[in-house]
């Protein structure tokens, strides 16, 4: 590079760009237009601070990524430098397909089209853009890669996608327990048998990495009020779609109404070329955008969802441990439709229950593995001192149900 790039993050300081295409890849407005994506959506109606985007979580990703390849080629591991570099193609564009408010409206949107089927098509359109210079870096993401250690660190239980977001979550949110120590975990890393493993004296920072992502899912990503934050633009978009789809007049960027009139497959992703490059320019701003102008719309769904989203007039939300019954939610249902003076039809949009689960650590082929000083490798849950490990493995599933408790008219 003609001269040395570097970013100031507020999580780890001075960050280096790599190489020349790394620049050139952050530089491309398709991962430009991550800054207009915000890493938790809306969770800063809880959080003030949870202002972080996409493009601070990428760019963070791949600094871990590039720590954890020296560490690893310091523990005699062969990595060229053709390698070293595909990773950090990959974990930077691992979040590329992500949508406005990422998971909230990722199949509202879109017809079960999710993010990861989306990055993969842009890394391919950006390959082409590049002559073919992220080949490899494709094949690692996608796991057609032969050495399968390079994926783990891009996707698994114990990824640096995991430990980037954890650690900047935490920094933003402010909650302190989600604190992680992500340097000691990526410095007790190896490599057997083409599998990542964890050397055994780093094991407590792994019940502790555990520990921390469990906490972050009740404490952040599933707390209530962003839960029934997340319902609430759900519902409007759903509105959006259907009034659009009926030839309603509705204000909407042009890249937003081609998703609101439309319902897009992965096979109209891969044939229509305009479709990817329309969906490359959707951001959250598109959405706030239409949001600002809806709350003057004459559909009442569409302005008070809008209305009460814009002043934080969220709606109430009631979580609980068993299913609600039948009965509980039709009293409800009764319930605010009378004090609401609402039809049947219009309750749909005003009152939604469901489901939600967490579950930090799942046996399976991905298992987080320990190796022992003795040299044998074992799954992290035998370790027969970590009971919470095993107990954290447990998926726990709640459920909630959340209604408007007023109309702004």
């Amino acid at each position: 590079m003609k001269s040395q790039k570097i970013l100031n993050d507020p999580v780890y300081g001075f960050i280096t760009i790599p190489s020349e295409l790394i620049f050139s890849i952050i530089e491309h407005p398709y991962f430009q237009r991550l800054r207009r994506i915000r890493q938790l959506g809306l969770t800063d109606m809880v959080y003030p601070g949870a202002l972080h985007t996409r493009f601070h979580h990428a760019i963070g990703a791949m600094h871990l990524m590039g720590i954890a390849l020296s560490n690893l080629r310091g523990k005699g591991h062969k990595i060229n430098a053709e390698e070293y570099e595909a990773t950090l193609i990959a974990i930077l564009l691992h979040d590329i397909g992500h949508g406005p408010f990422s998971h909230a409206l990722e199949f509202t949107l879109l017809n079960d089209v999710n993010h990861e089927f989306l990055s993969e098509q842009l890394q391919h359109r950006l390959n082409d853009e590049f002559d073919g210079k992220l080949s490899l870096a494709i094949k690692i993401f996608s796991n057609q890669y032969e050495r399968k250690f390079f994926h783990q660190l891009v996707s698994s239980q114990l990824d640096i996608d995991r430990l980037d977001y954890l650690q900047r979550d935490s920094f933003f949110t402010g909650v302190s327990e989600g604190t992680i120590g992500a340097d000691r975990i990526i410095k007790m890393l190896d490599i057997v048998d083409d599998q990542i493993v964890v050397e055994e004296k780093g094991i407590y920072s792994i019940e502790n990495f555990l520990s921390a992502r469990r906490l972050m899912y009740w404490q952040v990503y599933l707390h209530k009020t962003t839960v029934s934050a997340e319902k609430m633009i759900i519902q409007l978009i759903t509105r959006a779609k259907q009034l659009t789809e009926s030839d309603e007049k509705l204000f909407a960027t042009p890249a937003f109404n081609k998703f609101l009139s439309g319902n897009y497959t992965r096979e109209d992703f891969i044939k229509d070329p305009n479709v990817l490059d329309t969906f490359a320019a959707l951001d959250d701003y598109d959405i706030w955008a239409s949001i600002k102008i809806w709350q003057e719309h004459p559909d009442l769904i569409l302005s008070n969802i809008s209305k009460m989203l814009l002043a934080r007039k969220l709606f109430k939300i009631q979580i609980s441990s068993e299913p609600f019954t039948q009965d509980e939610l039709d009293k409800l249902a009764a319930k605010t439709r009378k004090k609401l003076g609402i039809s049947q039809q219009e309750l749909l949009y005003f009152m939604i229950s469901g489901s939600m689960s967490n579950a930090a650590y799942l046996h399976n082929e991905n298992s987080i593995n320990i190796l022992t000083k003795k040299g044998k490798v074992i799954e992290v849950g035998e370790a027969s001192d970590l009971p919470n490990i095993k107990a954290m493995s447990k998926i726990v599933k709640k459920y909630y149900v959340c209604w408007a408790k007023n109309l702004i008219l």
